[in-house]
């Protein structure tokens, strides 16, 4: 028997004892509720998908809650907007906090989630600790990376999670890289459940309106040829290979520019000013830092590209820019050669000439060949990578773990002392929300 649904009962953001438990019951008996932990709400991939999932899904038959660990980020207030609770603990980054447990332990316990998702490594062992201590019945995990480079605290987070990987009901995966990238280093889940991303094809389309008016703000001639890095600003994301390629490709094709977007691409960069200046690009590469009109950015490409060097599971971007019906040429990481079959170029990681080659390919088959190419990207997202359908992955997936009942260890009325708020967890959408 599912614990059914449950309603925040409180002032300015506080939590009081919820109502009688039978009568609780009975308004949501059929109601899954699954309260999603996540690190913070920043832009990333992670963090967009999260985003994505918690929009599309059933809400009548299930209930979505948002927890950040550290705050609600730059998506809080657009999810708050979506109608969905999000909730932050306000922890600082890197600072060990063992009040910010019981903390979240006292959201959960008010909120008797079905299922508590978790979402990237320090969310996963946040869920492992809190668990028993909320009375939560099912834990997920979800892992979004692959080969991921760590400082050793949260490498050192990473192998006791290994160890403890038979807790959680399942594990999810984002990637088939990810999961064989854990299994070596000693994951052994009871369960693992593969569920790619999912995009919008809606909303990440082909958009011939949003190309010239971008690119008119952007100075950009309609002839050029425009090539795009999607990505924050990150020694994984490897900025550099794609602007050495860059330097080999300009030099004999004048057409060509060049775009980076992405959290900390912004023209004040002063590392990315200076490669760009020893490089000879000035003139040639704008600077976008991070966008909210992704889809818009994506229509004033004309060949999307990753570049990274390790860590990919599932690249979001690349999905994104094929579903905008975008040719892309991408490092050899995570899923990226299956994502693109042969719709678009894979290079090896870290070689400036083999990616220049890549896009030289792109450029010789002229607008004719890349709109063909980039028709069957954006088909075999449609077919293979829609929200919708990855959306009733995840919600198969929680009927089919809710359904797998666990008995009451406390009493149902223990979810906060009371007559006390619970200070420390506020619904985003009640509060203005700074970017960081």
């Amino acid at each position: 028997m599912m614990r059914g649904n449950r309603e925040w009962w409180g002032v300015q953001g506080g939590l009081f004892d919820p109502p009688d438990p039978l009568v609780s019951n009975f308004i949501g008996s059929v109601m899954v509720t699954i309260v999603h932990l996540i690190t913070g709400l920043e832009t990333g991939g992670a963090e967009r998908m999260l985003s994505r999932l918690v929009r599309r899904i059933d809400r009548d038959r299930f209930r979505s809650v948002v927890v950040s660990i550290t705050d609600a980020g730059t998506l809080g207030r657009s999810l708050g907007k979506a109608g969905v609770e999000v909730m932050s603990i306000e922890m600082r980054r890197g600072m060990p906090d063992p009040y910010g447990l019981f903390r979240l332990a006292c959201i959960l316990r008010g909120l008797r989630p079905d299922i508590l998702q978790t979402w990237l490594y320090h969310a996963d062992f946040f869920g492992l600790m809190v668990k028993r201590m909320a009375n939560v019945p099912h834990l997920l995990w979800n892992l979004r990376c692959s080969d991921m480079a760590l400082s050793p605290a949260a490498a050192g987070v990473r192998r006791l999670l290994s160890w403890c990987s038979a807790l959680p009901d399942a594990v999810i995966v984002n990637s088939l890289a990810g999961r064989s990238f854990h299994e070596r280093i000693g994951y052994h889940p009871r369960r693992w459940e593969y569920v790619p991303n999912g995009f919008d094809t809606i909303e990440f389309s082909p958009n011939a309106e949003a190309r010239k008016r971008l690119r008119s703000e952007l100075e950009i001639p309609e002839d050029a040829i425009v090539i795009g890095l999607p990505a924050r600003y990150h020694p994984m994301k490897d900025h550099g290979t794609f602007l050495e390629a860059a330097a080999g490709v300009a030099a004999g094709r004048p057409e060509v520019r060049f775009l980076l977007v992405g959290p900390g691409t912004e023209p004040t960069n002063p590392a990315l000013a200076k490669a760009i200046a020893r490089l000879g690009l000035a003139g040639r590469t704008r600077l976008l830092g991070e966008r909210s009109d992704m889809p818009a950015v994506y229509a004033a490409l004309d060949i999307a590209t990753l570049s990274s060097a390790w860590g990919e599971g599932f690249p979001n971007v690349l999905g994104e820019a094929m579903a905008c019906g975008l040719p892309c040429v991408a490092t050899d990481g995570g899923d990226a050669r299956g994502l693109l079959g042969d719709t678009g170029l894979v290079v090896p990681r870290r070689d400036p000439e083999a990616m220049a080659g890549a896009w030289q390919a792109m450029i010789a088959i002229g607008a004719e060949g890349r709109r063909a190419r980039g028709g069957k990207a954006r088909e075999r997202i449609v077919r293979d990578y829609d929200l919708g359908g990855i959306a009733r992955r995840y919600e198969a997936l929680y009927a089919d773990i809710a359904a797998r009942d666990v008995p009451s260890r406390i009493p149902p009325r223990s979810a906060a002392p009371s007559g006390r708020q619970i200070l420390a967890a506020r619904p985003a959408q009640r509060r203005d929300v700074a970017r960081r």
